[in-house]
Parts: structure tokens; sequence; C-alpha cells
């Protein structure tokens, strides 16, 4: 093969790997969905009743979790133990049983529905007789 001939076969080489070159970060970008994630107005509602549970010495702390398939806001007596209660946002169960959850600290459904308004009013306290 001539010197000529090697250079341009080099080069059509070249020229092919670089077409078929993947950015990996791009690739999972796209490919990876976004975290499920509280809306403000929702957060908004969580953190008011959460606030009320801290004023009547109920919970302590708090954390949130954004995964890919649901949202979690878990409220704790104490920060080294197991949660309370968790408030999940599950978008696959939206049409179904609804998106939002109550799970108590042994796992079981407390709650469930469309919307978080109603959810939460779980934690609303029943009236009692004042003497």
């Amino acid at each position: 093969m001539t010197d000529r001939a090697e250079s341009s076969a080099r080069r059509d080489r070249t020229e092919t790997v670089a077409a078929t070159t993947v950015d990996l970060a791009e690739v999972r970008r796209r490919n990876t969905p976004e975290p499920v994630t509280f809306h403000r107005r929702e957060l908004d509602l969580i953190l008011r009743v959460y606030g009320r549970m801290v004023a009547d010495g109920h919970w302590r702390d708090y954390a949130i979790d954004h995964l890919r398939d649901r949202a979690v806001f878990s409220a704790f007596r104490r920060t080294s133990e197991v949660p309370l209660y968790r408030i999940e946002k599950d978008p696959s169960r939206a049409r179904k049983q609804g998106a939002f959850a109550i799970i108590s600290a042994a796992g079981l459904v407390l709650k469930r529905g469309h919307e978080l308004e109603t959810v939460l009013r779980y934690f609303d306290k029943p009236p009692r007789v004042v003497r």
C-alpha cells in the first residue's frame, strides 16, 4: 500500500470512529428520568402540618427524599429513630388509589387519596369537650 492510500484509509477509519462517538453523560441524562419532587404548594401544606405537630411536641425532625419513583417526607420523634409517619407522593398510583399516602412506622397505609389536602386531614385533631 502506498503512503497516500494508507493515509486515506486511516483518515476514513478516524472519521468513522468520530462519527460514532457517544457522550455517555448525555445518554445517561436523557435516559434517566427526573426524580419525583413535591411542588411548592404541596410542600407548604406538609410543612404547615409539620409545624403544628412540632408545636404540640409530637415531632422533632424531618427528612425529604426525592427518588426516581416517588417523593417521601418522613417525620421523626427523634433523629436516631425510624420515622413515625411517611407522607409519600407516588405518581404511578395517581389514577388508581391516589398519588398521596400517609404510612405509619409499621408500614401500614393510614390514609390515601388523590389530593394532598384531604390526606393531611388525618393529622387534624378531633374536637374535644372543654369544661
